[in-house]
């Protein structure tokens, strides 16, 4: 008789399994249909598995598409994270996080639209997936306080911040940026929304009969983001 440990670590292993086999589904419906159309059932006759069946895995159509957004969000974590250790110094580490972020966005465009595209109808994202789209933007404010503490960040205050953005800076900074003044925090987050208003603009056609070398394009938005916040030149 098998201990019963082995057998519910086994069942569980199925069970894992299953899971991945459902959200895999998922994600190619989620390419041919949208996120919208995402159905439970849908992934299921893909599966060739009963609704019943699937609905024990997930216990809705919200439920799974929280499991695709946080597997989204992980996964662009993951390459922000792994771009962070690479470089020179933090100005080059805030080269290769940017251009991570685009890479993976164009390699991943499904992912991409899912998460940082027109919200899905009905549906409202739980606090779970915050900590997963917490990983870009913390791996961005590592850099950040860490060329702030070795000198390589300037502060310039030529444009001056309104009381509110101030004090939504200094919260922020208390946060995940600690030692960075205000004026830079604002301009990190400045240069974070046009990162990924690039990035959009590039994934979903934007920049067609414009821009026709967008690597060139990009290289020097990612150096003039970099200066705008104040890295100092490297």
């Amino acid at each position: 008789m098998e201990p019963s440990g082995i057998v519910a670590n086994a069942r569980e292993r199925v069970r894992d399994a299953v899971r991945v086999e459902i959200v895999a589904a998922a994600r190619d419906q989620l390419a041919t249909e949208g996120a919208g159309a995402l159905s439970l059932r849908a992934v299921a006759r893909e599966l060739g598995m009963a609704s019943s069946a699937v609905y024990r895995y997930f216990a809705s159509r919200d439920e799974l598409l929280t499991a695709l957004i946080v597997e989204a969000y992980d996964s662009l974590g993951e390459a922000a994270e792994a771009a962070a250790t690479v470089g020179t110094d933090a100005f080059d580490r805030w080269r290769h996080i940017c251009r991570a972020v685009r890479a993976w966005g164009l390699s991943r465009p499904t992912e991409y639209t899912l998460i940082y595209g027109s919200p899905v109808p009905g549906y409202e994202a739980p606090a779970l997936t915050v900590g997963p789209a917490s990983r870009v933007i913390f791996a961005f404010a590592g850099v950040l306080v860490e060329a702030n503490n070795a000198g390589e960040l300037f502060e310039q205050d030529e444009v001056r911040l309104s009381s509110t953005l101030k004090t939504e800076a200094r919260a922020l900074a208390e946060h995940a940026l600690p030692g960075v003044a205000p004026s830079i925090v604002a301009r990190g987050l400045v240069a974070w929304n046009q990162l990924f208003g690039m990035v959009s603009f590039e994934i979903f056609g934007q920049l067609h009969g414009v821009i026709k070398d967008p690597d060139s394009f990009s290289d020097f938005a990612i150096e003039a983001m970099g200066h705008f916040i104040g890295f100092r030149s490297s």
